[in-house]
């Protein structure tokens, strides 16, 4: 399930989303974590350039935030397909491993480039790629 938390001093405030399907937790879960990263990495890419230039705008600003959108959005969307696909390659196997980050690796990967309008070989090269990318994740995530 989705959730949240912000603490102040001894204030704590929690926010859970429980959308009843365990699929659809993961998957927004999936989103709203790696969608962050992907907009904290922007805005702290275009800060660092603000302070290299030494000047700061508010044309920079707004397209610093039109970025972090675009960014938190794309990435939070892999990230959504991959954890479903996972989700439901250890549903339809039933077991919990390293196979199931592979297979839902190769069919994320495929399924968001071929999203992206590639053909052929591209698809093959970025099914092969998340794969990679997920199984790798896994062992490391057994160290």
């Amino acid at each position: 399930m989705p959730s949240a938390g912000l603490e102040a001093g001894s204030n704590k405030v929690d926010v859970a989303i429980d959308l009843g399907n365990p699929l659809l937790n993961r998957t927004v879960d999936g989103f709203l974590k790696i969608g962050a990263v992907g907009a904290c990495r922007v805005a702290a890419e275009d800060a660092f350039d603000c302070l290299q230039s030494g000047s700061v705008s508010k044309h920079k600003l707004e397209k610093t935030l039109e970025k972090m959108c675009k960014e938190g959005a794309y990435w939070g969307a892999v990230a959504g397909v991959y954890v479903g696909m996972e989700y439901g390659v250890e549903r339809v196997r039933g077991e919990y491993d390293w196979k199931n980050a592979l297979i839902g690796g190769i069919a994320s990967g495929a399924l968001i480039s071929a999203a992206s309008n590639n053909k052929g070989n591209k698809i093959a090269k970025d099914a092969i790629t998340g794969g990679a990318i997920a199984t790798a994740i896994e062992f490391i995530n057994y160290l």
